[in-house]
């Protein structure tokens, strides 16, 4: 690790344990810079699990509260983003169960494939992203939590993606590789990868 990694690692953890102390005392400006810091995170996390919009919502904003609840009784006010990303996993998992005996419609109708001639930029880009997502959707859902999360802005510590997901910190890397691998798999066998690499 370089000397100005180690120096913005030790300002992110001062920080962090103050931005926690600020806002457990009622700091208004310290508790918004919280949600500023971690709002991308906790969307990612409840988007792995591929929640409804609504209940997706609902998740985020219960994570948020059980947090402002509980900020004066964080034993480490530095492992904040670990302990919302557990938060908000329980909570998908809660919504998950309350929502086990409805039964989802049958998957929409893919979008049908033209050739057109001559491709413009935007029809070939529609067609690679569907593609892609198409081939996306048929990864395990654990693959796809994975990578959610990994392209997720600003991009959760490993320590925070190992909580959110429930996952030994070692298992990211090889989960993220064999996922990656699947999807490329996915799109030779529908022979997309010319359409992505064009």
């Amino acid at each position: 690790m370089t000397t100005s990694n180690v120096v913005e690692a030790r300002r992110s953890v001062t920080w962090l344990s103050d931005h926690v102390r600020r806002a457990a005392a009622g700091e208004g400006e310290a508790w918004c810079e919280l949600v500023e810091e971690f709002e991308e995170m906790v969307w990612a996390v409840a988007r792995a699990y591929r929640l409804r919009d609504a209940d997706a919502a609902d998740v985020t904003q219960t994570a948020w509260m059980r947090l402002a609840e509980n900020l004066d009784r964080l034993k480490d006010p530095t492992r904040v983003g670990a302990w919302l990303a557990t938060t908000t996993r329980r909570e998908c998992l809660r919504a998950l169960r309350a929502s086990a005996r409805e039964r989802p419609d049958a998957a929409p109708p893919e979008p049908a494939h033209r050739d057109v001639s001559p491709i413009d930029g935007r029809l070939l880009k529609a067609e690679r992203d569907t593609a892609l997502w198409a081939a996306f959707r048929r990864l395990p859902s654990a693959h796809q939590a994975l990578l959610r999360m990994l392209v997720a802005e600003p991009q959760p510590s490993y320590d925070e993606i190992a909580a959110a997901l429930g996952m030994p910190i070692g298992s990211i890397g090889p989960t993220r590789g064999r996922a990656l691998k699947r999807l490329r798999a996915e799109l030779e066998r529908n022979r997309t990868l010319d359409v992505l690499a064009a």
